[in-house]
Parts: C-alpha cells; structure tokens; sequence
C-alpha cells in the first residue's frame, strides 16, 4: 500500500519540478501578493484631547475617544466619551462607552453609562448597562438593529401621555 522507499527516494522527477519552477517563482511578484493578503494590525483609537473643540460632523470606521468638546454627530465602531468630554449631537456607534456627557440621541448595538456618564437624549440600542450614579434624562428603546435603522423620531407614547415639552397656552 504505501512505500516508505518512494518517499525517501531522491529522483530526478522531484529535481525536475524545483528546477523548471524557479524561474518562474523569481519573475513573477509573489512576495507583493502575500503581503497584501495578510491581515493589517488595527489602528489604535484616534484621541480628541480635553483642549480640542470641534463643530462639525465625525465619521470613523475605527474607535475614537472624546476627551473634548464636539458639536455635531458622531459615527464609529468604538466610541468612547471620557469624563471631562462633552458631545452635543447624535452618537451611532457598534459600541459606545459613555464616562461624559452627551446632549443628543445615542445609538449603538452596546451602549454603557459608567457612574460619571451624563446623557440628555434618547438611547436606542441592543443591549445596554447603566451604572449606578449615572444622570440619564429621555427614553430608552431596545431595537434588533439600532445602527441600520432611521433616525426617525421615537414615537412610543400613546397620543394623550405626558409630553416632555412644556405646555403652551
């Protein structure tokens, strides 16, 4: 069945294959190929440090820390809000670790409020974790998919509750 002879047998057959395949193997660019199949290291996070205000609009496929201001909306993989940070507008991130304060809708698949978090909006999400002394003031509403959903407008209470708006007369 099998032959151990053929195996430790030197030939000219398996001389002639090395030999006819080195050429070959030296005008062809082989290494370029194996270098852009391997997989790239990830970035680290960009940081928007306490001194940085920003009015504008932020969209990474990356993680981001906010240690500053930012006016405008926020998109991400990670996104993490540090405690002397400040965002007003919306974040939409796969996760988002809030240690600041966000004034606007939070949107993401796992959503954190750590005991330093300050939120003032609506939080939609998959799953979330509120710490205890964490200030949250809006609704919250759990969604399959929060990223890949319209940014409509919540319209979850019945037509004569309460509104958050003062009344006008």
């Amino acid at each position: 069945m099998f032959s151990k002879s053929k195996i430790n047998e030197p030939g000219p057959k398996a001389a002639e294959p090395a030999t006819s395949s080195a050429p070959a193997a030296s005008a062809s660019p082989t290494v370029p190929d194996y270098k852009s199949s391997a997989p790239k290291a990830k970035p680290p996070a960009s940081v928007l440090s306490s001194d940085l205000h920003i009015k504008g609009n932020i969209k990474s496929t990356g993680d981001i820390l906010i240690e500053g201001q930012v006016e405008g909306d926020i998109r991400a993989h990670l996104l993490t809000i540090g405690e002397g940070a400040t965002v007003k507008g919306e974040c939409l991130a796969d996760d988002v670790v809030v240690n600041g304060r966000i004034i606007g809708r939070v949107r993401g698949l796992k959503v954190r409020l750590t005991s330093t978090a300050r939120v003032e909006g609506d939080i939609i999400h998959k799953t979330i974790a509120i710490e205890s002394g964490a200030h949250f003031e809006g609704s919250v509403q759990r969604q399959e998919d929060p990223i890949s959903s319209t940014g409509a407008p919540l319209k979850s209470k019945p037509a004569g509750a309460a509104s958050d708006e003062p009344a006008k007369s």
